[in-house]
């Protein structure tokens, strides 16, 4: 009796200990230490179209960048993002990326740019170096040791800088900077005291000040911290802009994409 005793209450242990393994709640640095930084390779595949309109000079056309102009479509950037969590349910988080670019190319179609006309068969040198600096302000509303769930609201501040040049037509160059708001909504979970996936959805339609258009944006996280305060992470991004800025002395047009693979390392405490 006493080994069946025994051996039931081995059984009992054996089926009862992963049970309580399951319940137990994950101790994730993500979601618990108040400063996250992280630094990585943005491999974003790209692609831009432009139009640049003279007031004085009249209207240009549509010209796409990778196709017309020679631009590459993918291209390695640095990549950096901060966490502060400020307050039990308050979060401030920031990203910035780069992406500068050049082409040099025998045009095989005429370019109408800021009411300059680039002729077929003419060589064209062309440059269009972006940056974006994401900014928010964020409330979960269901925050617990293992899992949040939450709004923010922020900006996306883009930067342009473009241009196109050829010996027999001048330098046609233009710098704009767009703050463009964003409403966002955005998870963490962590799935062990290692491992933890997030995500995020920015969307904003606007029209205010001298800016029209709609920016959409999307972020995935699989981050493992291996060690106390440093870890490593496999994320997806993408950026999605169209936008329209009207000045005295001209109008310009973007239509742009951004999607790709990011790795990055982490530190946090």
């Amino acid at each position: 009796m006493r080994n069946v005793a025994v051996m039931i209450g081995v059984a009992l242990v054996a089926f009862v200990t992963p049970a309580i393994a399951q319940d137990v709640v994950p101790n994730n640095p993500a979601l618990t230490d108040s400063f996250y930084f992280a630094l990585g390779a943005f491999v974003p595949k790209t692609s831009t179209s432009a139009q640049l309109d003279s007031t004085d000079l009249g209207a240009g056309a549509n010209v796409d960048f990778e196709r017309a102009l020679g631009m590459t479509t993918q291209k390695v950037v640095p990549d950096a993002s901060f966490r502060w969590r400020f307050a039990e349910h308050w979060r401030f988080e920031a990203e910035y990326f780069q992406l500068n670019r050049s082409g040099d190319k025998v045009i095989s179609q005429q370019i109408e740019w800021n009411g300059q006309t680039f002729p077929v068969g003419t060589e064209v040198q062309s440059k269009f170096n972006f940056s974006d600096i994401r900014t928010s302000v964020g409330y979960s509303f269901f925050k617990s040791k293992d899992k949040e769930l939450g709004v923010s609201f922020g900006f996306h501040i883009a930067s342009y800088d473009v241009g196109l040049q050829a010996a027999s037509v001048g330098n046609e160059a233009k710098k704009i900077t767009a703050p463009l708001p964003v409403f966002s909504a955005y998870g963490l979970f962590a799935l062990t005291d290692e491992w933890s996936v997030g995500g995020r959805l920015d969307r904003f339609t606007m029209s205010y000040d001298h800016y029209d258009g709609n920016i959409s944006s999307i972020g995935l996280d699989v981050n493992y911290q291996p060690f106390r305060h440093v870890g490593f992470g496999l994320a997806y991004r993408s950026l999605f802009i169209i936008l329209k800025a009207s000045k005295p002395d001209f109008t310009a047009q973007f239509n742009q994409t951004f999607q790709g693979p990011l790795l990055y390392m982490n530190a946090s405490f």
